[in-house]
This record gives structure tokens, sequence and C-alpha cells, in this order.
């Protein structure tokens, strides 16, 4: 995500690359009066999020004066980053209750700053053509049935469950155990390689199911189709070793730093109005992984397109 370049044609807003990449910033304060000084964004592992701060990122460089530091870091390493001062906001959060009893009730160095709007599925998903192949692949009592169409060398005389970036939330290990399957969880290693294996599988009508999730540009091109694994009920997953249902539907929500919430900052005003749809975080997620653009660029284009929405946020 690195790269020089002069954005927008009044003012000097400078795109530089260190990590993440930040913004800094030559506008003076905010409307109000107050100045915005530093706002440091974490940046976990996936293109959607990466959008969302992008986003929250080019609005406070561009109309609250912040300098703006993105920090590429993953779920837990982020919210450590709270206590000290390395990290103001995570823009989006999927559930994490583990993190918020330690971070926000222990500690009391985060708070939650309310949802972004986005609401997140997690699922086991296949490539169309196993389902129209075989149409009962999609309730999870049948998958031992097919189990050795996903053989592979990774997982030997087990099926394979491909999962992406072991950071991202998931149970599938303990899914797999617990419901009796014959299948073993393999990790891709990050997103990029998960859309890629989904991609490849549909287009050679090759056996493959595999974690995945929503929001996520990647299902307009391919509509992959979710199992239907047994049905989440409140506290079906409390415990992570005994877990045997399908994940819960996220409310996605923002978490931030205690001291950048009572900063005064104007920056933590922005967030905390910030909300945008599954399909405004699609759209932009998808300028920069399969269009190829800068995620300042396309955080910019989709500002301009979008000046109600971003008024709304600045009040």
């Amino acid at each position: 995500m690195a790269r020089l370049a002069a954005l927008m044609a009044a003012g000097s807003l400078l795109v530089s690359a260190c990590g993440g990449g930040d913004i800094e910033e030559a506008a003076g304060p905010s409307e109000g009066g107050e100045e915005c000084g530093d706002f440091d964004i974490a940046i976990n592992p996936w293109v959607g999020y990466e959008a969302s701060a992008h986003v929250v990122g080019y609005v406070a460089a561009t109309e609250l004066g912040c300098n703006v530091e993105y920090k590429s870091l993953k779920e837990e390493v982020a919210w450590q980053g709270f206590g000290s001062g390395e990290v103001d906001v995570v823009i989006e959060n999927w559930g994490h209750e583990d993190l918020k009893a330690k971070y926000i009730d222990e500690q009391g160095t985060a708070q939650d700053a309310g949802p972004n709007g986005n609401v997140g599925v997690i699922g086991w998903f296949l490539p169309p053509w196993m389902v129209e192949e075989y149409p009962d692949i999609t309730e999870w009592e049948n998958l031992n049935t097919y189990a050795e169409l996903f053989r592979t060398s990774e997982s030997g005389d087990k099926g394979q469950l491909l999962d992406g970036d072991p950071s991202f939330v998931t149970n599938d290990e303990a899914l797999v155990e617990n419901l009796d399957l014959n299948f073993t969880v393999v990790y891709a290693g990050s997103e990029p390689a998960l859309i890629q294996a989904f991609r490849a599988a549909e287009e050679n009508r090759e056996p493959l199911i595999g974690y995945f999730y929503a929001p996520q540009w990647f299902l307009a091109e391919v509509p992959l189709v979710k199992v239907n694994l047994p049905p989440y009920e409140e506290g079906c997953d409390a415990d992570p070793e005994t877990v045997a249902c399908d994940y819960p539907e996220y409310i996605l929500d923002k978490i931030v730093a205690t001291d950048f919430a009572e900063s005064g900052s104007p920056a933590y005003d922005l967030v905390a109005s910030f909300e945008w749809t599954n399909d405004d975080q699609n759209l932009v997620a998808k300028y920069i992984a399969e269009d190829g653009m800068d995620p300042e660029d396309a955080a910019q284009q989709w500002v301009e397109d979008n000046p109600d929405v971003v008024a709304g946020w600045l009040g």
C-alpha cells in the first residue's frame, strides 16, 4: 500500500509508506478549533477492514487535519496497542468477547465506540459447481459422505477444510472434532490465498470446502454457497473447546483506546459517527483488491461519490 502521491488539487496531502502507510496533512485544525494531531489506525489483515480504515483515515486527514498513520497488525496485537498509545482505533471488530473482557472491563484501556454498520457472517462455504453436482452437500450431516473428495496432500486420509489466516476468528478445529467430521483444518495463510483457492476451485471444478465470510467483495464474483451447520443458539459457543454450532451473526463494532476517547480529538467524534453498509465496504474493497487501486485512491473515490454520507459523519 505504499506510494508517494499528491492528492487533491487544493491543499497538500502527502501519502507515504511506513508499515501500513501514513498520511501527513497540511490542513489546519477542524472547524470547531480542536487540533486533531496524530491519529493511529490499526489495519487488520483483510481487505474489507482496510477499506473501512482508509475511508475513515482519508476523511480525518482531509476534513479534520489529522496526521494519520496506518499500522498493519493482527487482531489481538492491535488491542495491545490501546494501552501503549500505539493504536487509537480498531475500526472493525468481529465479536472478541474475550478481548473486550480483558482490555475494556479489566484493564480499562479500551472502549466500545458503537457499530460500524457492517453485519458479519462467518461459516463454511462451497463453490457453486459443487452444490449443483451434489445438492445435499450443504447439510453438515452429509459431509462425511463426501470427505474423500476433499483429500489433499496436506490433509492426508481426511478431507481438507481450508481456513484463511490463523489469526482470524475461527472455531473450525473444534467444530470438526465435536461434530465428528472426517476432516482436518488446513490454513491457506491469508485472505488473498483463500480467495484464490475458491476462484480456482470454481473455474477448474475442483472440490473445495472452506472458511469464508461476509461482507466480502469476492462473493459478487463467485457466489459461494454456505453450509448449514447446527443452528447457532445463544451461548452455544461459550466454551471454545466444546462448540458444535454455527457462528453467530456479528454486528461489527468499533473499539477505541480510552485515552483517545477522552482526548477531545475530533477524530474520535468521526470514529463514533462512522457507519456504512456492507455494500459500501464491498465496493471500496473491490477497488483495492480487484481493480488494483491504491487504498487512499479508493477511499478518495468513495468519499467523493458519497458526500452526504460523509457529511453525516462530520455532523
